[in-house]
């Protein structure tokens, strides 16, 4: 019984120190890696900067990349290799996308294109969204008459 590729999800993080066209070079590295040995791009997710709760390889900050792709099994071999000899990637981790998972994500793409459809296409005028208000007047607060203190 032959069994289609796996859906897979890479986290990675590059190096934040690297300007943003270095930065897009990485991941356009990692995508040709991908996509050289079989492996089909679904998505990829840039987080961007972010700072380090503790130093990696004497750095405070790095640059989160999300990535899931489809492919045979042996492409996550090849793909961590590649990750180990590139030295502006500084962590990584790999892992199989399980049924739920896959399910779960499915579904929330589902719903939101449910919800996008089901919105109806507003047409804005700005005249009528122009409501005058009201001022609204201060609460009144109960106060005593003063007592006049004779000495």
């Amino acid at each position: 019984m032959a069994v289609g590729p796996k859906m897979y999800e890479t986290a990675f993080i590059v190096n934040a120190g690297l300007d943003d066209p270095q930065i897009e070079a990485v991941i356009e590295k990692v995508k040709e890696t991908l996509t050289k040995h079989s492996g089909t791009v679904v998505d990829i997710n840039k987080w961007g900067r972010k700072r380090f709760t503790y130093p990696i390889r004497k750095k405070n900050n790095g640059f989160y990349v999300i990535m899931e792709f489809s492919g045979p099994g042996d492409l996550v071999a090849k793909l961590e290799r590649h990750y180990q000899l590139d030295e502006n990637i500084l962590r990584y981790l790999t892992i199989v996308m399980d049924k739920r998972a896959l399910k779960a994500k499915a579904q929330r793409i589902a719903e939101a294109a449910a919800a996008a459809a089901a919105e109806p296409a507003r047409i804005v005028d700005p005249a009528a969204e122009a409501v005058p208000t009201a001022p609204v007047a201060a609460p009144a607060v109960a106060t005593e008459p003063k007592k006049e203190v004779n000495s």
